[in-house]
C-alpha cells in the first residue's frame, strides 16, 4: 500500500490582523441606540404575537360557547347509549 501524505496546515493569522468589524467601527452611543431599538422591535413582536394568541384563544371560546347553545351539535356528539341512564 501506499504511504499517504501528511497534510501541513498553513498558520493562522494573529489576532491583531484580522480586519476590523463593524462592531469596532461604531461609537458606542450608536451601538447603544442600535441596540435598544432592536429590544424595542423584539418587544413589539412579542406584544404582537401575544395579542394573536389571545384574540384567536377568545375566537375559540365564543366557536365552543356557540356551540353548547345548538342542539342538532349536542344530540350528534352526545352519547347514544340511553340504557344505562335508564
Amino acid at each position: 500500500m501506499a504511504k499517504k501524505k501528511k497534510v501541513t496546515h498553513s498558520p493562522r493569522p494573529a489576532a491583531g490582523d484580522a480586519p476590523a468589524t463593524l462592531k469596532d467601527l461604531l461609537s458606542s452611543d450608536v451601538l447603544d441606540k442600535l441596540k435598544a431599538q432592536s429590544d424595542a422591535l423584539k418587544a413589539e413582536e412579542n406584544d404582537k404575537k401575544e395579542a394573536a394568541r389571545k384574540a384567536a384563544e377568545d375566537q375559540r371560546k365564543a366557536e365552543q360557547k356557540r356551540l353548547e347553545n345548538d342542539f342538532a351539535h349536542l344530540l350528534e356528539n352526545s352519547n347514544q347509549d340511553w340504557h344505562k341512564f335508564k
